[in-house]
């Protein structure tokens, strides 16, 4: 709930500060956001919890933003690019959306990039932080909520890296994020990388891997598996006995989205 609150509260700033921009834009009294997330499937832990921000927020700014009325609507992007272009297009053509907001996953984000943009409506990030957008790609109608994504991990390096840790094992799924995620580790950490292997996004079991782990000897495992991804491996992780054969570090794969799900299996990582 600490976590909802937080974020709802963030989630309320900017968008008071979206809607007194808008004000100073347009004649109208009213503001549309569309909020595209992920709502089914095994992400939608991470989607629905958004959408309760997003709700909190409105509650506790009586429907207004910035003074003038206020329409959310939500819109699940099925975390496929394909869906979330679609959408995209809906909410700015037929919805009509002043803003689009929300948006978890980095490919899908570079997806709706360009299209929303380029129309010039106001684009928001409230998760997905990828590298691109953040240097040569960079627009003036897109705001980031959140972080790059690779700041998290360049500090997770430099923890490993101040802990005399002397080899690791590198695993993310195979997109834009976990491309960004582990680049930012390795600005960090220059021990020895045993290995560096990028798995299908959505993927759900990890046995495989987990045999190619045990196998190439590493001291120390480094993991970006969000949401369903993330509690799955933690789970088989500690089902295969991994524990006595590498140490386990993470970076938002054992946090408070997926500890209600994992419970004491997240003891020790």
């Amino acid at each position: 709930m600490n976590k909802v609150i937080t974020i709802g509260a963030i989630v309320g700033l900017v968008a008071a500060g979206t809607a007194l921009y808008l004000q100073s834009q347009k004649k109208s009294d009213n503001v549309k956001v569309g909020y595209m997330t992920t709502l089914s499937g095994g992400a939608g832990i991470i989607g629905k919890q958004m959408q309760n921000a997003v709700n909190l927020a409105m509650e506790h700014k009586g429907g207004k933003l910035g003074g003038m009325n206020a329409e959310i609507i939500f819109a699940d992007d099925q975390r496929k690019p394909d869906v979330a272009k679609q959408l995209a297009n809906r909410l700015m053509k037929s919805d009509k959306v002043d803003v689009v907001a929300g948006v978890i996953w980095s490919n899908l984000l570079m997806a709706i990039h360009k299209p929303v943009t380029r129309n010039g409506t106001l684009l928001i990030s409230s998760n997905a932080g990828p590298s691109p957008i953040a240097g040569a790609q960079c627009n003036k109608n897109f705001v980031s909520m959140s972080w790059q994504n690779d700041q998290t991990p360049e500090g997770m390096g430099k923890h490993m890296q101040d802990a005399g840790i002397k080899s690791v094992y590198l695993m993310a799924p195979n997109y834009q994020a976990g491309k960004d995620m582990l680049a930012g580790f390795k600005r960090y950490y220059k021990g020895t990388i045993k290995g560096e292997v990028y798995t299908k996004l959505g993927q759900s079991d990890f046995q495989a891997e987990l045999s190619a782990l045990r196998a190439a000897g590493a001291d120390a495992t480094m993991i970006f598996q969000p949401g369903g991804m993330g509690i799955n491996f933690v789970k088989q992780w500690k089902q295969a006995g991994m524990d006595s054969v590498s140490k386990l570090y993470t970076v938002f794969s054992v946090d408070g989205v997926s500890l209600p799900a994992l419970k004491d299996a997240a003891i020790g990582i």
